[in-house]
C-alpha cells in the first residue's frame, strides 16, 4: 500500500530480500520482535496486523485430524531411531506405499 518493494522494506527492518519475501508468502514466521520492528518502520498500530483475530468461531477439530495430530506427537517422542524408522516403515506399509 506504501509503494514499497520487497527490498526496499527489507533494508528498512535490517533483513535480507529473501528474508523478507519469505515473510511475504508466510515460509517463514514473522517474530515478535520483527513484527513490532516493520509495524514502527510502517509507521502502523501493531494491531494492524491482527485486525479480524478472534472475531471468527473456531473450526472444531475433525477426529482424523486429531489423530493425525496425535500420532505426530507420539512419534515425536520416541527417542529411539531404530524405533522411529521401524514406525515410518509400518506406516509406509499399511498405506500401501
Amino acid at each position: 500500500m506504501l509503494g514499497l518493494t520487497q527490498q526496499q522494506l527489507a533494508e528498512m527492518i535490517g533483513v535480507t530480500y529473501q528474508q523478507a519475501h519469505k515473510y511475504e508468502r508466510g515460509i517463514n514466521r514473522v517474530s515478535a520482535g520483527r513484527l513490532y520492528e516493520i509495524a514502527r518502520v510502517l509507521n502502523a498500530p501493531i494491531t494492524y496486523f491482527y485486525e479480524g483475530l478472534g472475531e471468527e468461531a473456531p473450526r472444531p477439530v475433525a477426529p482424523h485430524q486429531r489423530m493425525l495430530l496425535e500420532i505426530a506427537r507420539n512419534f515425536a517422542e520416541i527417542q529411539n531411531e531404530k524405533h522411529q524408522e521401524a514406525v515410518s516403515q509400518l506406516a509406509r506399509v499399511l498405506a500401501g506405499r
